[in-house]
């Protein structure tokens, strides 16, 4: 069943769904991803590439409800850390539901609108959380491209692992918690729409990346960095 990635489309996708259903949505992605510890590849990147009382411009590319970026600020407060960061999405929606999710206090840049469009900024990271599953391949290929070219200090893909047990555990997870009906069905289509770890080598070939290095992490993340 897992053997090849689905291809069909995630009803958080449409442009038809409300404002307010995509802002529940996006909410409840949100407490997956706690649950589910996403955030720690993407902090433990940022350990190792970042030192105490440094300044560093950070884009995050799909942000969603904006929770990554939420907790990067935390993380950088706490670490001495210096972060200015910038959030960029195709669906203004997200800018909306990030907005209403984030303190006045959290000082965070969220934009709608194309990646490549901020290409030049001078950007140290590109970060992306569930976001590859989302894209086609040229579309992959294309951001591969672009953070490659772009992150002077790094760059890093959390996404998913396209799992058999992670696929048949997904529903049983998503009804114990009893999270949005477009979240349970999404999320099982996210895992099949996902890569496994040996697929990643030829898109990164084809991007011209040769240093990046693809790795998984508990539980049931598939994630590639370059730094």
């Amino acid at each position: 069943m897992l053997e090849s990635r689905a291809t069909a489309e995630e009803l958080m996708d449409g442009d038809d769904l409300p404002t307010d259903v995509y802002a529940s949505v996006v909410g409840d992605l949100a407490r997956v991803n706690r649950v589910t510890m996403a955030a720690r590849p993407t902090l433990r990147f940022l350990a190792a590439a970042t030192v105490p009382g440094g300044r560093y411009r950070l884009l995050d590319v799909g942000y969603g409800d904006g929770d990554m970026l939420r907790r990067i600020a935390r993380w950088g407060e706490r670490r001495g850390v210096t972060f200015d960061l910038t959030g960029i999405d195709l669906n203004p929606r997200s800018e909306q539901a990030a907005r209403a999710h984030t303190p006045a206090a959290v000082a965070i840049d969220w934009r709608t609108g194309d990646y490549a469009d901020l290409a030049g900024a001078g950007w140290d990271f590109v970060i992306s959380s569930l976001v590859a599953h989302h894209m086609t391949h040229a579309q992959l290929v294309a951001f591969l491209r672009f953070m490659q070219g772009e992150a002077r200090v790094g760059w890093l893909v959390n996404d998913l692992h396209r799992h058999g047990f992670a696929y048949r555990g997904w529903p049983l997870l998503a009804r114990l918690f009893s999270w949005h009906p477009i979240v349970r069905h999404d999320g099982h289509l996210s895992i099949a729409r996902s890569y496994r770890p040996a697929e990643w080598a030829p898109l990164l070939a084809e991007a011209g990346v040769p240093d990046a290095r693809v790795f998984r992490a508990f539980p049931f993340r598939l994630c590639v960095e370059r730094r």
